[in-house]
């Protein structure tokens, strides 16, 4: 009897760890809250080609699904309940989209896996523009609060638009006398930005590099405490201008409602992995990205802080919607 017994904990353990293991058994779909060309897409594109790279893993696809403010791509994601093949960005659009009132849909309803990195924010002009400092750009908005446009994707109330509030701020004037123009995705937007239909660009600093390397664009200001490496190192902070506008936008991946502890724990050592490769390190100094990786254990806590930060943020601003949580 006591062989029996042992036999069938041993049966059973064994079951136990089988029902546990879970691996990607067809292609892995993920989704990009912008367009093409943007910091959300890079985010996106980057992690995919590692991902890939791993044995054992099937094809990881990118599909981009703008508008709506992200909430397109979200709602997507959210139709794939308990399907760990589809996964999403996840930033910090999804928590000001409800704080605002865009969108119904919270990181509540979702599978939160992690944040990647973090992604400071550029305020940047062409490289012909009379422009040449966010100084000269607080001094603009005092003489007249509505002599610049301001373009930023991809959704009122985001990092950017926060970033915009708090230049206001320092002008001491109202946010909502700024002109701002919102683009679907960061790189139409930058495209705008760089033809002179928008004065100025807020955005995160890979976008800003790029243009920067190609003698096309003037960083005026990063929402750094300090001077930032990866080709940063002589972009002025707006604090170090006397601008107390100091904000990080972050980056990292969420999938369904539904899935499983094993499907989760998977995604978890995926992406893990990734945080402490070596390429990964050669992508944060590439793009101008910084580390800042926070994992399933920890994501939900540090998503919750985040919503009542930018609460209070966006409150400041007159941006939050009656209800919000």
């Amino acid at each position: 009897m006591k062989r029996v017994a042992a036999l069938a904990v041993l049966l059973l353990c064994a079951c136990t760890v089988h029902a546990q293991e879970w691996k990607p058994s067809k292609n892995v779909e993920l989704i990009v809250n912008s367009g093409a060309g943007g910091a959300g897409d890079r985010g996106v594109r980057v992690p995919q080609r590692l991902l890939q790279s791993m044995p054992g893993m099937p094809s990881v696809t990118v599909v981009n699904k703008p508008g709506g403010g992200g909430n397109l791509a979200y709602t997507y994601l959210a139709q794939h309940e308990k399907d760990a093949h589809y996964l999403s960005n996840l930033s910090t659009g999804l928590l000001t989209n409800e704080i605002v009132g865009v969108s119904k849909l919270s990181y509540r309803d979702l599978t939160p896996l992690n944040i990647l990195m973090r992604e400071y924010i550029a305020v940047w002009t062409r490289a012909d523009s009379p422009l040449a400092s966010a100084r000269d750009v607080i001094a603009q908005l005092k003489k007249n609060p509505a002599s610049l446009s301001f373009g930023f994707a991809t959704a009122p109330g985001n990092q950017n638009h926060i970033v915009i509030g708090m230049l206001a701020k320092a002008a001491g004037i109202d946010p909502k006398l700024i002109k701002t123009v919102i683009f679907a995705s960061g790189g139409a937007g930058m495209t705008a930005a760089l033809g002179g239909h928008v004065d100025v660009w807020v955005g995160t600093t890979g976008g800003a590099l790029q243009h920067m390397r190609g003698s096309k664009a003037r960083i005026l200001g990063v929402s750094a405490a300090q001077r930032q490496e990866g080709g940063l190192e002589h972009a002025p902070t707006l604090r170090e201008q006397g601008i107390d506008a100091e904000y990080y936008a972050w980056r990292g991946f969420t999938a369904p409602r539904g899935i499983t502890p094993a499907q989760i724990a998977f995604w978890d050592q995926a992406f893990a992995r990734i945080s402490r490769s070596d390429e990964w390190k050669k992508e944060l100094a590439d793009n101008g990205w910084a580390e800042g990786f926070v994992g399933v254990a920890d994501i939900r806590k540090r998503l919750d802080g985040e919503f009542t930060m930018l609460t209070g943020m966006l409150g400041e601003l007159g941006l939050v919607a009656r209800g919000a949580k």
